[in-house]
């Protein structure tokens, strides 16, 4: 099995040093850096290209969700798995809206940590057993729904949403697919409307999702 690089962020030095005593442990994990906040652990991201990023989500200057996105948007194929005390439904929805591949409760077994890890190289999504089951299934629902939904947009929409992943502002796509401006901010608004979120870069990862964005 190829080395699992493993970058951990939380701002909390002794929460760290158990992480990197637990994964060490294994010939399996290995520690490639280290960040105390959430600009930090994007910088590292970039630097040392982990496969995994064990996340505190409550950091000073850009908490982890924020990161998580991010991360996401800018490095797809690296996995972030959400660190938190609570297993709350709100925290819990948001971390997966974020783009989390996992969400690990800090008060688990030790063994638990590298169950996470091992699923979500495989490519599934791990939630701790504490978490309600209900949140697992009102998950999977809306990740459903939202791959249905992309079946119902237009071909504009879905030539303007492809855009937007790109990077484009409303004028170059204007520009690109000769229309107006504000015609382009009307299909922007029903795109969001119709995928129910709320800001472009909730649009770039949906289109990432449906692969209309070509990465790397």
């Amino acid at each position: 099995m190829t080395t699992v690089k493993v970058l951990l962020a939380d701002d909390h030095i002794l929460v760290r040093a158990g992480l990197r005593a637990l994964l060490e442990r294994e010939r399996d994990f290995e520690i490639v850096g280290e960040a105390d906040d959430g600009r930090e652990a994007i910088r590292l991201v970039k630097e040392l290209n982990p496969h995994v990023v064990l996340m505190d989500i409550s950091m000073p200057g850009l908490n982890g969700l924020e990161a998580v996105e991010r991360i996401r948007i800018d490095f797809p194929d690296v996995l972030v798995i959400i660190l938190s005390a609570s297993s709350d439904e709100e925290f819990v929805t948001q971390a997966l809206r974020s783009g989390a591949s996992g969400y690990l409760i800090k008060g688990g077994s030790p063994s638990e940590l590298h169950v996470a890890i091992k699923a979500v190289m495989k490519g599934e999504t791990y939630l701790s057993p504490v978490v309600s089951k209900q949140v697992i299934r009102d998950y999977l629902g809306r990740v459903t729904h939202r791959s249905d939904l992309y079946d119902l947009l237009t071909q504009r929409q879905r030539e303007i949403l492809q855009l937007i992943g790109e990077g484009h502002s409303s004028k170059e796509i204007a520009s690109i697919l000769k229309l107006s401006a504000k015609t382009v901010d009307r299909h922007r608004a029903e795109l969001m409307d119709r995928l129910d979120v709320h800001d472009v870069a909730g649009l770039t990862r949906f289109a990432i999702k449906n692969k209309l964005v070509t990465l790397g």
